[in-house]
């Protein structure tokens, strides 16, 4: 069985999770076959907007655990072997998923999660790293890492800039599960409907996207995500350069 499909409407691209036994746990397959999708996705003129979403029950539970004692350094015999094999892939492991988390934010065409039901460490910063979230009534998006006794790692950087400090250690620190109306409240939800209707709603409001001017969308992504680690004046001349090359563009692409 396929562990991405990959559909498309008209403009939209929509990347679906098909490990529904495993409530799309990211084991090393399915996380680069999301890279390689989106990379794809980023070159087709084709495509002007990205859904992510999740078969079955869950968008994404995290990380795939059964992978954890080839990257813990734990060999057949139970000795650490984490000068060896076992670092290195815990090593390359970590670059695919940052690599994964990284190509959210370079992708210049707009990204819309489906989120239902458990969106829960790796899989509520996969569903953060897009740039809208649509959420299922029935949904719980949390980091229950530091109750397995590891650290909400990778995602952590994503999770600071979308909540502020005091919000992202309280989700991390006490593993709170969020429901839909709070993560609406929160600002990580941009909308929620009921979980018959979620892919409907996802893929309608990516088609809205689509259906700006491309070089105008795509403009728009790249300065929201320089100007959010910025200085004020710094994000201001960004932005100012970004106005002057758009007048070249026209009005329809300025507006």
């Amino acid at each position: 069985m396929e562990e991405l499909l990959v559909e498309n409407h008209a403009a939209v691209r929509v990347l679906t999770m098909n490990r529904p036994a495993k409530h799309n746990a990211l084991n090393t397959g399915l996380t680069a076959a999301l890279v390689d999708a989106l990379s794809v996705a980023a070159a087709d003129d084709s495509c002007r907007a990205i859904v992510l979403a999740g078969s079955g029950k869950s968008f994404c539970a995290g990380a795939d655990t059964s992978e954890f004692a080839a990257l813990s350094g734990a060999g057949d015999d139970g000795e650490n072997t984490a000068s060896g094999q076992g670092a290195h892939a815990a090593n390359r492991r970590a670059d695919l998923t940052a690599s994964l988390h990284a190509a959210f934010p370079r992708t210049a065409k707009p990204i819309v999660s489906a989120v239902q039901g458990n969106a829960l460490g790796g899989g509520a910063g996969l569903a953060l790293a897009c740039d809208l979230m649509v959420v299922a009534d029935d949904v719980r998006l949390g980091y229950p890492e530091l109750k397995h006794g590891i650290v909400a790692a990778i995602v952590m950087a994503n999770l600071v800039r979308q909540v502020g400090q005091k919000t992202a250690f309280g989700l991390v620190s006490t593993g709170r599960m969020l429901d839909a109306q709070a993560a609406v409240a929160l600002g990580l939800a941009h909308d929620c409907a009921p979980l018959d209707q979620l892919r409907d709603r996802a893929i309608g409001l990516a088609d809205q996207l689509a259906g700006w001017s491309p070089v105008a969308m795509q403009a728009t992504k790249r300065l929201f995500y320089r100007v959010s680690n910025l200085p004020f004046e710094e994000a201001l001349a960004v932005g100012r350069d970004t106005n002057v090359m758009m007048r070249g563009f026209g009005k329809k692409a300025t507006q």
